[in-house]
């Protein structure tokens, strides 16, 4: 039997082990040894070190010698971390985005499960030996009272862990030690209701860590009504219908379109809810988990009885590991988590919902792995032949061509929960507003006004930081970062100037550096903004959201209940206020910069602008107050933002993806960019180029660039792309396929790094 292990390498193989030799450590399951299986991990040598991998096959021979393999040191599971179908959707994955299966098999695991801690949370067990009994049963040890309470204490109820032993009695471990060296007692690691009183297993090895999405006690008779469901309105009933009647067990991919505030959340509970109740579970996919903890309360509100995971960024690897052992062994029916969420071992799998699905944080950009959880996740939907939801009030052009193309049904959500109205949104056109710190009078005015009217205001503008340049005043000097194409941003209350880019931070100047004249500060960021209105409104107390204030999880939840509770009245922040907020007495919004991407030179950017201004005007009105929209431009004939105040989303979307369609740009067209970057500019092109010329193109693709990226230094590295280009999919494929290998052997590569990213959502 040859084991055909995965290792986390950016070799693109697998590697044969025989299995661990006799002797060898190995877990056992109802007292008989565990055979490998693929799916299991092993403790494996390469090279000079122990390794942890995947078993992805059994094979019945290799294509090395037999006696050049090595068997593996350890089987770690007594059951697959990855069952067929998922270990199915990780080389699926691996084959899709051109990545070596290791490296992705590796993102689908915690750290620690990577490094090998058992999948099933083990615990220190003792008992007394045959030897031990006898003493005991002879009065000793008579001159050693702790060994002898000690002793009793292990044989009373025929074994006890190690923690309720410290517990009992703290400096135990100095007469196990002597009880161990005359053999009366013994130790071993078993799983949690192995052993002859399980009953005494400490919790925090069968329940989750703090924060890792533990199951709530029942709530009382006042609990049960205030958390009843809310009456469905005719529109998400017959969402809801409509999945009932495609059928709840089988694959289908649906669109939930509804504007801000129609009340998505109540239909994915609902879906969530039947699921559940035919004894299956749920994967809800959400873009950030730290900033949408409304909906995270939602759900743990309305499932209070039922055990919930969480899987996101923030945990502890200690608590990333616990909640995945919570899911890998079906104990949590509620997986809720981030983009790696997508590869959780969730048992009986029925619904899978991506909340925000438009969002791009879906999508890994950076590091290794590129993928998209959404098509991830529709991928495995489609495999576990389970219905998967995908919503948002402003859906990707690529989900409108689906439904379009009829590989997606649409559920449409056109008006707001509670009969609350849509806000009315207007432009402010800049070249004939006066303007003091970024504000134009018009919105000043309007600020006083609701404010007097005892609403709430949310002024936002997306850029963080006090301003995004200084420059001399005398000579034209602009702070640069020295190891990025790009100015320094300006944060005043820190005193420091920093790079947003690369991260880079160095004190604020008192003057010039060059002439030794005095700085000013030109353009606003988020800290400015405040700092002037607090000058403007004084009486008003203002909040601020953005990732130079909120850190982690309780700074945002502090923030957010500022504003709910109406203590602040003020709310600034960037594209962190857009995301599954829900202020009611938020009348007010003002978009303070809006033609940041208007000009871009990707393709995306106008519709990523046009998301994030319908999302940031979604904020104002959802309560029983009409809400008003103010939009900042000096383009207010720009057809962008004359064709979102005249047709909506809609209107925009189908404008869009026309002229997508006429630029052969996605969805219209298949993308794979090809990225390098190296200390000189030299060697990324070089090696771009030296892969341009091994490319031999079918007829119906083409190969463009190579190009220095829009910002072609980034934290010291010189980056430049190439792009390849087809309207088949299949050919596209067959094209990198081929094309990877030769890429990988040329000399020039082992001088730059570089990575595939297939179907990119930015071309840097």
């Amino acid at each position: 039997m040859i084991l055909r292990v995965a290792l986390d390498t950016p070799l693109r193989r697998l590697f044969d082990y025989l299995p661990p030799a006799p002797g060898a450590p190995a877990p056992t399951l109802a007292g008989a040894p565990v055979e490998a299986a693929p799916g299991m991990r092993v403790a494996v040598p390469f090279g000079r070190q122990r390794r942890v991998g995947l078993v992805v096959e059994i094979a019945a021979a290799s294509d090395l010698p037999l006696e050049r393999l090595k068997p593996a040191y350890e089987l770690l599971d007594v059951a697959p971390v990855a069952d067929a179908k998922l270990l199915a959707l990780l080389r699926w994955a691996a084959d899709y985005y051109h990545h070596p299966v290791g490296e992705v098999i590796a993102a689908a695991l915690p750290k620690l499960a990577r490094l090998g801690a058992r999948a099933v949370p083990q615990v220190e067990w003792w008992v007394t030996t045959i030897d031990g009994e006898a003493a005991l049963a002879a009065g000793e040890p008579r001159r050693a009272p702790r060994q002898r309470e000690l002793l009793e204490r292990i044989a009373r109820d025929g074994g006890v862990d190690a923690e309720v032993l410290g517990a009992e009695r703290p400096g135990w471990r100095d007469a196990a030690r002597a009880l161990v060296a005359r053999g009366w007692i013994s130790s071993a690691e078993v799983v949690p209701g192995t052993t002859a009183d399980a009953a005494v297993a400490p919790e925090d090895t069968l329940a989750p860590v703090a924060g890792a999405g533990a199951a709530q006690a029942a709530p009382s008779a006042g609990e049960e009504a205030r958390l009843l469901p809310p009456r469905l309105s005719e529109a998400q009933q017959a969402a809801v219908d409509a999945v009932i009647a495609a059928g709840e067990e089988r694959y289908h991919a649906w669109l939930l379109h509804g504007i801000t505030g129609s009340g998505k959340t109540e239909v994915y509970l609902r879906l969530v809810e039947r699921t559940l109740a035919r004894g299956r579970r749920a994967l809800v996919l959400v873009p950030e988990i730290g900033l949408t903890p409304q909906l995270v309360a939602r759900f743990a509100a309305r499932f209070a009885t039922v055990p919930l995971a969480l899987l996101h960024s923030g945990l502890t690897d200690v608590q990333r590991l616990a909640a995945w052992r919570r899911v890998l062994s079906g104990e949590a029916r509620l997986v809720l988590g981030t983009r790696s969420a997508v590869f959780a071992p969730v048992p009986d799998l029925g619904l899978i919902v991506v909340d925000e699905e438009h969002d791009a944080s879906f999508k890994q950009q950076e590091g290794g792995f590129r993928y998209s959880a959404r098509d991830l996740a529709i991928v495995r939907a489609q495999a576990l032949d389970v219905p998967v939801m995908l919503g948002s009030a402003t859906p990707a052009l690529e989900s409108l061509q689906n439904v379009a193309a009829g590989r997606f049904r649409r559920l449409s959500l056109p008006r707001r929960a509670a009969h609350a109205l849509p806000p009315t949104l207007r432009l402010v056109d800049l070249r004939q507003e006066s303007v003091h710190a970024g504000l134009s009078s018009t919105a000043a005015a309007a600020i006083q006004r609701h404010l007097g009217a005892e609403g709430q205001v949310l002024v936002y503008i997306n850029r963080r930081g006090y301003a995004p340049t200084l420059a001399c005043k005398a000579c034209g000097w602009i702070a640069p970062c020295a190891d990025c194409d790009a100015r320094m941003t300006v944060h005043l209350a820190a005193q420091r100037l920093r790079c947003h880019h690369c991260g880079a931070d160095r004190p604020l100047p008192r003057q010039c550096t060059v002439c030794g004249y005095e700085l000013r500060t030109v353009g606003q960021g988020t800290e400015r903004v405040e700092e002037s209105l607090a000058k403007m409104f004084p009486q008003a107390p203002i909040a601020r959201l953005d990732r130079d204030v909120v850190r982690h999880a309780h700074e945002l939840e502090a923030v957010v209940g500022r504003v709910a509770s109406g203590e602040a009245r003020i709310l600034v922040g960037t594209q962190m206020v857009t995301k599954g907020h829900d202020f009611p007495n938020v009348t007010l919004v003002v978009v303070l910069n809006a033609d940041q991407g208007l000009f871009s030179t990707d393709f995306r950017a106008a519709e990523r602008l046009a998301q994030t201004i319908v999302q940031v005007a979604g904020r104002a009105g959802r309560g029983d107050r009409p809400g008003e929209v103010l939009i900042q431009t000096e383009y207010p004939e720009h057809p962008l933002l004359r064709s979102l105040l005249a047709a909506g989303y809609d209107g925009f979307a189908e404008a869009a993806l026309r002229e997508r369609r006429e630029a052969a740009w996605p969805p219209f067209m298949r993308l794979a960019a090809l990225r390098a970057s190296g200390t000189a500019p030299e060697a990324a092109t070089g090696f771009l180029a030296a892969a341009r010329r091994a490319a031999r193109p079918p007829p119906d693709l083409r190969v463009l660039g190579p190009a220095p990226a829009a910002m072609a230094r980034r934290a010291g590295r010189h980056h430049a792309q190439l792009l390849v280009e087809s309207t088949d999919r299949a050919a596209l494929h067959r094209f990198l396929d081929g094309w990877l290998p030769e890429v990988e052997a040329l000399p020039e590569a082992r001088k730059v790094r570089w990575a595939l990213d297939v179907d990119p959502l930015e071309l840097f």
